[in-house]
C-alpha cells in the first residue's frame, strides 16, 4: 500500500490522519510520514478494509430492518 491508497481508505473509513492516530495510540506525525519517511505498518490496509466493509454490513443491515425483511 502507498500514501495515495492509504489517504484513500481513511477517506473512505471516515477517518483523519489525526483521529486514526488517536484510534491506535499512535503519533500523528509517525501517521503522516507513513508512505513518506516510514513505511506503512502491513496491519493497516487489512483492518482499514475490514472497518469499511463493516460500515457498509451495518447500513445495509438498518436498510432490511427498516424495510420489515429482518428483524436483526
Amino acid at each position: 500500500m502507498d500514501k495515495i491508497e492509504l489517504n484513500r481508505l481513511l477517506r473512505k473509513a471516515g477517518f483523519s490522519k489525526k483521529e486514526f492516530a488517536s484510534k491506535f495510540e499512535l503519533s500523528s506525525s509517525a501517521v503522516n510520514n507513513w508512505g513518506g519517511s516510514a513505511n506503512i505498518p502491513l496491519w493497516v490496509e487489512s483492518w482499514l478494509t475490514l472497518y469499511i466493509e463493516n460500515k457498509e454490513c451495518k447500513k445495509l443491515k438498518q436498510i432490511l430492518k427498516d424495510s420489515g425483511v429482518c428483524n436483526g
